[in-house]
């Protein structure tokens, strides 16, 4: 196996680092403190194997998730030969134009290639290969089926003691950290530690979209090819409150998600589920659902919405923890970004200790240096989501979230009969390049003429 490329050590590394939550965010930065600590402690509150993959405390684990090239590239440089050893399991590569067939409220999307490389897998298959690689990194200890009891300071404004408790032991371990790691997802107990130090708790930002996802995977028939490795429709509200997705993953296997937005709520009985699929206006998901052979459970996972807690403006935010994934942010599934945001924390967090063991500046300060730099990584990728599902409420939505929605119909418009449009639109997406590329000066015109069309077509009729 390939080995996860790490920085030589130096005598000005730090003693300890401690990761609450052993999931995918707590992985990938673990990889990069690995570079920094002499020893890096991960505390997983789930018993594992040796070939676990996504583990039971990650309901959302089931579903179809979606690495963005941007998020892929991060990846493959922490762990160099990761894309090609998923490969090597049957996981695609793919230009995400040519071999997607994207159904948007306007219309496919024109199939040309797009430059921008993607790879589908699924989420338990990414877990696992980053959970064998972390581990085997001589600063990781991974304990596993091991909760955090607490964190609590040795100083006023610090949280820098860990004392967590193995499962069955009889008391509890209680370590000092140089950096704690809040990794712990969207059940994170960073309010009580913050409460029980007598320090403010952090505001929150909240967008509901109440959206329900139903999944499953499927073993291909023997010999079976098709023109395309994914198929998606996406919901856009108000009109399209039903959705899907199917990727072609490893092991030769469609991973299958069905979505929609309150009442509709994907079946989990077989029929009803191929009925649901039938009910889209991409005919593709139904027939791979239909030609498969189902393996393992139907599961459906209900998501509540977008929410940000917002630590980089808690004035009292303590030195020494940080919060990374879910534990600072949760997306809405159905964008697909939340593994790419992860991943750049991660990458984020070691360009700031890279920082300061070359200037010796020492850890005080980073964490909130690292929040407030954090939130700036968050903040394009929540405005795209949280715009979005803004639109599903009723009443009146905010002037913004307005705006982005009108202008998105017509760059959906525009997309569907212009390549070039459309791949902006996948770099965006893709987090390979900034919304601004939506804004440029052409596509602006672009947008215009598309309005004042279907204006003077409206006053026509």
């Amino acid at each position: 196996m390939a080995e996860s490329k790490r920085s030589p050590s130096s005598d000005s590394s730090w003693g300890r680092a401690v990761v609450v939550g052993g999931g995918h965010a707590g992985l990938v930065t673990a990889r990069v403190l690995a570079d920094h600590f002499d020893e890096v402690l991960v505390l997983e509150r789930d018993a594992l194997r040796p070939d676990s993959g996504v583990h039971p405390g990650v309901p959302q684990g089931y579903h179809a998730h979606a690495l963005l090239a941007k998020g892929g590239d991060v990846l493959e440089e922490l762990f160099p030969g990761l894309r090609a050893e998923l490969a090597d399991l049957g996981a695609p590569v793919f230009d995400y134009g040519e071999r997607i067939s994207f159904l948007l409220p306007t219309g496919y999307a024109p199939p040309d290639p797009v430059g921008v490389s993607i790879q589908t897998f699924t989420r338990d298959e990414l877990e696992r290969r980053l959970r064998q690689r972390v581990a085997e990194l001589p600063a990781v200890r991974l304990l596993a089926a091991t909760s955090c009891e607490t964190v609590t300071g040795s100083a006023p404004d610090r949280l820098d003691r860990v004392r967590y408790r193995a499962r069955g032991a009889d008391a509890p371990t209680e370590v000092a950290a140089d950096l704690v790691v809040d990794a712990s997802g969207r059940s994170t107990s960073v309010d009580r530690w913050l409460t029980e130090a007598g320090l403010p708790v952090s505001g929150r930002t909240v967008v509901k979209a109440k959206i329900t996802y139903t999944s499953a995977c499927y073993a291909r028939p023997p010999g079976d090819e098709q023109d395309f490795d994914v198929a998606y429709q996406m919901a856009f509200a108000p009109d399209v409150p039903r959705g899907g997705v199917v990727l072609a993953v490893e092991r030769h296997r469609w991973m299958c998600s069905l979505f929609g937005v309150d009442r509709h709520v994907p079946p989990t009985g077989d029929e009803d589920y191929l009925d649901f699929a039938r009910s889209l206006g991409n005919p593709r998901l139904a027939e791979q659902i239909k030609r498969g052979t189902r393996e393992g459970e139907i599961h459906r996972y209900t998501n509540p919405g977008n929410e940000w807690r917002l630590h980089h403006k808690n004035p009292r935010w303590p030195e020494r923890l940080i919060a990374v994934g879910d534990a600072v942010c949760v997306f809405n599934p159905v964008y697909g970004q939340g593994l790419t945001v992860a991943a750049l924390e991660a990458e984020l967090l070691g360009r700031l200790l890279r920082h300061r063991r070359t200037h010796a500046s020492g850890l005080d300060g980073l964490s909130r240096a690292y929040q407030r730099a954090a939130a700036r990584v968050i903040q394009v990728p929540w405005t795209m989501a949280s715009s979005s599902d803004l639109m599903w409420a009723p009443g009146k939505q905010p002037l913004a979230a307005r705006f982005a929605h009108w202008y998105n119909q017509h760059v959906f418009a525009l997309a569907v009969h212009d390549p070039g449009v459309w791949a902006r639109f996948v770099r965006v997406l893709n987090m390979t390049a900034p919304p601004s590329l939506l804004f440029h000066p052409a596509v602006l015109a672009k947008v215009a003429r598309h309005a004042l069309t279907r204006r003077g077509r409206g006053r026509a009729g």
